[in-house]
């Protein structure tokens, strides 16, 4: 079996499709090749993993000027030539779609030479390079049951994530109420202001309250010199490795809302407090923040009301009723997908036309 996934930019769309590429090699020892750009994490990311990674010239198309946009789409029938010829040169059975820059020409060129097509899509709210293909593809795999709508024999399976996250416990056992923040490998600036700021109420409202907070590295130093001002139990790092570790500590998370964030906390079945990045593409995070709140395993809180009173009333009621905490982190486990990377690798299989004995759907090629 020959795959490619094609796809990248941030490491929401690469972690996942590592996850998918080695689940293809594990059961199917398949042959598999990324398509990217050059300005993507893929390029970090997939060499490090082991995986060759072919590069084709595409701009956005999306949250940039008129007259990048403009270039965009006269550049795209070039970045679809140059993804048609990466696929003469491989022949893949089968083209997997994981969203980012490269994978609309890539799905493109696939659907033309009559390739199978999977699209992987982890928001509510698919991404524009899913949505332009979505009519044409084989087959997709979606995060969220509203998504299924999106596209034409789709299937929820979930986003990979590491299986750490589903080996930790519901209870915590803690002695003081914990509380996770974070807001990416590089932090969340308004997030971290607002932790900050609110720091001497949170401490009167919750006096035993323990903190552990990832800053980035922009605001680790003033946010280390703000903690150290106060008689806060806090823990302070630029960036943790072991999340999973630091999620099994947590009571309570306060954290953006993009679908690897999700994933995980679902997968851990942690209740948190959703703070949507209010300029992602499509506004994805807040819809994906929705999703769980509506599933009563989490609150929203847009980043317009992180005020001192806002912020500290939701975290304070929330960390004072251990019993609401139990019932959100239980909705959030119910919306796990513990073997999200076998049922998408078994779907890209099925469309390859390779027999499979656990089936997940029975999608057929497009046209």
């Amino acid at each position: 079996m020959r795959a490619i996934l094609a796809g990248g930019g941030t490491g929401g769309h690469v972690i996942p499709a590592l996850a998918i590429a080695q689940e293809l090699q594990k059961q199917y020892q398949a042959e598999v090749l990324f398509i990217g750009t050059s300005r993507g994490i893929e390029n970090r990311l997939v060499p490090a993993a082991g995986f060759p990674l072919r590069l084709i010239e595409v701009g956005a198309l999306k949250n940039v000027t008129l007259t990048k946009r403009i270039k965009t789409i006269f550049d795209l029938p070039r970045s679809v030539w140059e993804s048609r010829r990466i696929l003469s040169d491989f022949r893949p059975d089968v083209v997997i779609g994981v969203g980012g820059y490269a994978s609309g020409p890539a799905m493109l060129a696939a659907t033309r030479m009559r390739i199978p097509t999977l699209a992987f899509e982890p928001n509510v709210v698919p991404g524009l390079a899913n949505r332009l293909i979505g009519p044409w593809v084989s087959g997709a795999a979606v995060h969220f049951e509203e998504t299924k709508e999106r596209f034409r024999r789709s299937v929820v399976t979930g986003v990979p994530v590491r299986q750490a996250f589903f080996e930790i416990a519901s209870i915590t056992g803690n002695s003081k109420p914990t509380l996770l923040v974070f807001g990416g490998s590089q932090g969340a600036h308004a997030i971290n202001q607002a932790i900050i700021q609110c720091l001497p109420e949170l401490l009167k409202q919750v006096p035993d309250i323990h903190i552990i907070h990832q800053t980035g590295e922009r605001d680790y130093n003033d946010a280390q010199a703000a903690y150290q001002r106060t008689s806060a139990s806090a823990e302070v790092h630029p960036f943790i490795n072991d999340m999973p570790a630091f999620f099994a500590r947590a009571d309570l998370l306060v954290c953006r809302s993009g679908a690897s964030t999700v994933a995980e906390i679902t997968a851990a079945g942690k209740p948190a407090i959703f703070v949507p990045f209010p300029r992602a593409a499509d506004d994805h995070q807040r819809v994906n923040a929705q999703a769980l709140e509506r599933a009563g395993a989490a609150i929203l809180l847009e980043e317009t009301k992180l005020d001192m009173v806002w912020l500290v009333e939701t975290v304070s009621s929330l960390l004072k009723d251990p019993g609401r905490l139990r019932r959100m982190g239980d909705a959030a486990r119910k919306l796990s997908h513990p073997n999200a990377a076998r049922d998408i690798a078994e779907l890209a299989a099925r469309l390859a036309g390779i027999e499979e004995t656990n089936q997940v759907a029975d999608p057929q090629p497009g046209p």
